[in-house]
């Protein structure tokens, strides 16, 4: 009985062993984007695609967009008749950014983006978020 029940813990402790590095391995990769790693860039939304209207993005400020393909982006009005606009997906490690006034703040890790300029403020990405390209046509924000 004693060796059947030793065989018994070996095999319990041995399972859950491995279903705890398991678990640890998803959480890890569950962290960081290979896209952000290699620099790939998200493909190009179709020209003249609307993002948002450009009275909805305040002068100063930027807004986050969904792209009709569902991609992040965000859409900044550094003045009353120009606008900006970004990927929202952050160089750091892939994180979607978000919105914070004259920021664009990654929840994950703390990287501050100029909201504006999509230029990095505060680490630990290293990297601008990549632009896209937009104009003003009817009063809405599209893509150019």
């Amino acid at each position: 009985m004693t060796a059947e029940l030793h065989s018994r813990r070996t095999v319990l402790t041995t399972g859950a062993a491995v279903a705890g590095a398991a678990v640890g391995a998803v959480a890890l990769t569950a962290c960081s984007s290979d896209d952000a790693k290699s620099g790939t860039a998200q493909a190009p939304i179709a020209a003249g695609t609307p993002l948002v209207a450009l009275a909805d993005v305040p002068v100063g400020e930027a807004k986050a967009a969904k792209a009709p393909d569902g991609s992040d982006v965000i859409v900044a009005r550094p003045s009353e008749s120009a606008c900006a606009a970004f990927s929202a997906i952050c160089t750091h490690q892939g994180c979607t950014v978000t919105p914070k006034g004259a920021d664009l703040v990654c929840p994950c890790h703390g990287s501050v983006f100029n909201a504006l300029t999509g230029e990095v403020k505060q680490g630990p990405a290293n990297k601008p978020l990549p632009s896209v390209a937009v104009k003003v046509e009817n009063g809405k924000v599209v893509t150019g």
